[in-house]
């Protein structure tokens, strides 16, 4: 055989023809929406990054929850849900930073008409931190989005084809990265070619079959398992409770500031402690902060509101993907409970081999996919996860040439055409993909896919969230305090990411014990990001009243103080009782599930 050529073997699938056939069939139906969209496309900046703005509400809905539930959710989740329980539904049960998008940014930015969040920051604050957010956000995308997006690929391609395989002369690909690349081939072509307006379309289809198709896959899994009453008594009150698993028994490091005793002698464990990936307290506070952050104030998420037409599109948009942000919980990490179940019960061997394994947990959902849905069914479903990979790459690869475009590129030449405005953005795209197919090592190193997400994200997205909130309640801030709030932040972050990374990398590589670097990298991620929302806090407001105030001129309309009486009487214009009523419907949701995971 000629080993100058590509060779693929293909064997060890439970997908039959007619699974083909259905694959096929949906991303037929994919390639048609895109061909439209291409069809119907114009060669314009706003055209290509803003779909014209001119979504609707619920193509808006759709598109920011199908970006929300991409690999992190559909891998990362089901995953924890067959290790920790429901422990991490405290990040899905995050709907209400939803409404606080709708009801107090979305007015801030339907008035500015801004492109992205670091305009909107220019325009509040000062160019530098445009730039500045700019930069960070890239950084953010790359090794949190993209990288993760792209192993997620890799991880659905391993358990679903576990044999596929492709030798190119010495280079040998085994499944995983096979399914990375042809994630990152497939995603990046649509997404050049339709711009904002592909992703936004793409993602309403996917989000109908993928919701369906993970309902169906819960039912199922029930019935195999015996019903809910079974799944409850099998994965024991531990694992239904949203607060206990997040403070584990086992490891508490010998440091920690208070120990007391219970009547056994044991150890009573505290909030303040190491070793622990969620305690109670870094859940209450830091998990807000990075929920707010990201749908409020992300370009990722929030790019999608800037697509609509008025305020009013662009609020019943947030408002409908905060009912849709309520479906996880049941959708991914119920499914991940039920393979836990399954595999404990020993009724579908396979899983009980699998969750055998350290990282097996991160098969979860294509396992049940595999070993419980029949044949037709199985092939929609997959094709459904795979879009929904795809969905999520796509969004971020949008993004990412956005800020960098529009932020970077635009300013660097204020005359270009909106063509080759258009061309760079499609350039940055293939730059950005480049560069996390580099990064995805220290992915696959981590413990945990939706773990490794979360703490990047806590080290990066504070002093984000404390110069937009504080920025639009406080006009007293200036420029000069947002800068040095985000500079001072973005340098803990980053100081405790590349402390972080060597352990990553390498599993056995620990730093020597009661050193510096190993008390930094033992603080919990989650208090380690309260520290550096606190930092950022104190900096900005020290250095805003260290130097003059800012022009109210300037920041008319940016600010709730400084808004004038004409914008108030349009914002309560573009609003009615059934915003209202819907709000109150996704806050009663999120109390009842509270209420019912308690153990």
């Amino acid at each position: 055989m000629n080993n100058s050529n590509p060779v693929f073997v293909l064997g060890g699938s439970t997908l039959n023809g007619l699974d083909w056939v259905a694959i096929a069939a949906y991303f037929g139906v994919l390639l048609c929406v895109v061909w439209w969209v291409v069809a119907k496309r114009k060669d314009t900046a706003a055209d290509y990054f803003l779909a014209g703005r001119n979504l609707s509400w619920w193509v808006i809905g759709a598109s920011i929850f199908a970006s929300n539930i991409g690999s992190e959710h559909i891998v990362g989740l089901a995953g924890s849900g067959a290790k920790d329980g429901v422990a991490l539904a405290h990040y899905e049960l995050h709907a209400w930073c939803l409404l606080v998008l709708a009801w107090v940014f979305v007015p801030f930015y339907a008035r500015s008409l801004v492109f992205t969040m670091p305009e909107f920051l220019e325009r509040r604050f000062s160019t530098q931190s445009r730039y500045l957010l700019s930069i960070s956000s890239l950084l953010t995308f790359i090794v949190s989005k993209i990288a993760v997006g792209i192993f997620a690929g890799g991880v659905v391609f391993g358990a679903l084809l576990p044999e596929l395989q492709v030798n190119i002369g010495p280079i040998h690909l085994d499944s995983f990265w096979v399914g990375s690349i042809l994630v990152i081939v497939l995603t990046g072509l649509y997404t050049m070619l339709g711009g904002m307006r592909a992703v936004a379309y793409n993602d309403t289809v996917q989000v109908v079959v993928l919701i369906c198709g993970s309902l169906l896959l819960t039912v199922y899994g029930l019935v195999k398992l015996g019903g809910w009453g079974e799944l409850r008594s099998i994965c024991g009150s531990e694992m239904f409770n949203l607060w206990k698993p997040l403070v584990p028994a086992g490891t508490i490091a010998t440091w920690a500031p208070v120990k007391e005793l219970d009547g056994g002698g044991n150890i009573v464990r505290q909030a303040w402690y190491f070793n622990n990936n969620y305690p109670w307290l870094g859940m209450a506070i830091c998990a807000p902060v990075i929920g707010l952050w990201y749908w409020c104030t992300d370009q990722y998420i929030v790019q999608r509101a800037l697509g609509a037409p008025n305020e009013k599109v662009a609020r019943q948009g947030s408002i409908f993907a905060a009912f849709l942000k309520l479906f996880p919980v049941y959708l991914f990490i119920i499914p991940g409970l039920i393979c836990f179940a399954l595999a404990k019960s020993g009724k579908i061997p396979a899983l009980t081999e699998a969750l055998s394994h350290p990282d097996g947990a991160q098969s979860a959902f294509p396992l049940l996919v595999q070993h419980l849905l029949p044949a037709g069914l199985r092939g929609i479903v997959v094709a459904g996860l795979l879009s929904a990979l795809m969905g999520s790459l796509a969004g971020v690869f949008n993004a990412c040439s956005t800020l960098f475009t529009v932020d970077i590129y635009e300013k660097l030449r204020p005359k270009a055409s909106q063509h080759e405005i258009v061309r760079m953005g499609r350039i940055a795209t293939g730059v950005m993909v480049a560069i996390a197919m580099a990064w995805i090592p220290v992915v696959k190193g981590a413990h945990g896919l939706y773990n490794y997400l979360q703490s990047v994200q806590g080290y990066l997205a504070p002093p984000i969230f404390v110069v937009f909130f504080f920025g639009v309640f406080w006009k007293r801030l200036n420029a000069a305090g947002c800068l040095w709030a985000m500079i001072i932040g973005f340098i803990v972050g980053v100081f405790r990411m590349a402390v972080d990374t060597p352990c990553t990398l390498n599993p056995d590589f620990h730093y020597s014990e009661g050193s510096f670097f190993w008390i930094v990298t033992n603080i919990n991620f989650q208090y380690f990001s309260i520290l550096i929302t606190i930092i950022s806090a104190v900096v900005m407001i020290v250095f805003s009243y260290l130097t003059p105030a800012p022009d109210e001129a300037q920041i008319r309309n940016l600010t709730f103080a400084t808004t004038t009486a004409e914008h108030r009487s349009s914002s309560r214009a573009s609003w009615g009782a059934g915003e209202v009523f819907a709000s109150c419907v996704v806050m009663a949701c999120i109390l009842f599930a509270y209420l019912y995971f308690t153990g």
